[in-house]
């Protein structure tokens, strides 16, 4: 997948409004591997809606989303998997770890589906995020911010030409922020991989090459 491309895109809750001023909805605009984007949005412009049409489970919107050239509605469940699975990683705001699981157990089960980080690569990532003396507690036990870099972890154990990261220094202190964005970038670096980071306010610093209103 080279482009994730929006051809006048619009929640359908945001159909009856009379003007929307958006650098993202209505609007011809692509994402383009290599490149990294934020998009800044505040609360009520659907910036989880987006996270959703381009991950594929929810198709309440106007206009079309294309990857390359494709429509994503004419997409096959098969399609969808291997997508997920070899094209497209997500980190999503609410994190969906499994709570009863441990820290590492979580990173595990992703990591056991796509046979892409060895053992000793995950576990310098939970050393470099400062979470090794964690990797074997239930997740439900950690606070937020350690859920959020057990979900970041998680999101790296998978080839990908795009990751989607939404929020994801929301409960991060400044410092575990800097790692997590030099992990991100070497990891995208070697991957020839497209970022794209929502924020409503602190955000994961990075070089972007482009900076979007929602």
């Amino acid at each position: 997948m080279y482009s994730i491309h929006l051809q006048q895109t619009l929640p359908q809750v945001f159909a009856d409004r009379d003007a929307i001023l958006s650098d993202v909805w209505h609007q011809d605009i692509a994402f383009h591997k290599e490149k990294h984007y934020l998009i800044e949005a505040a609360s009520g412009t659907g910036k989880s809606s987006l996270c959703s049409y381009i991950y594929g489970y929810r198709y309440d919107y106007q206009g079309l989303i294309n990857f390359d050239d494709r429509n994503i509605r004419s997409l096959s469940t098969d399609e969808w998997v291997d997508i997920r699975k070899h094209s497209l990683s997500i980190l999503f705001q609410e994190l969906r770890v499994f709570p009863e699981l441990t820290a590492f157990e979580n990173i595990q089960l992703k990591n056991q589906l796509t046979n892409y980080k060895k053992k000793k690569e995950i576990l310098a990532l939970f050393e470099a995020l400062g979470m090794a003396d964690k990797m074997n507690e239930q997740t439900a036990r950690l606070s937020f911010g350690q859920q959020q870099r057990v979900a970041f972890i998680r999101s790296l154990c998978q080839p990908f030409d795009f990751i989607f990261l939404d929020e994801p220094v929301s409960h991060l202190d400044d410092g575990n922020g800097t790692v997590m964005g030099n992990l991100l970038t070497e990891e995208a670096g070697r991957q020839g991989a497209g970022v794209i980071v929502t924020s409503i306010g602190k955000h994961l610093q990075l070089h972007y090459d482009s900076i979007l209103k929602l």
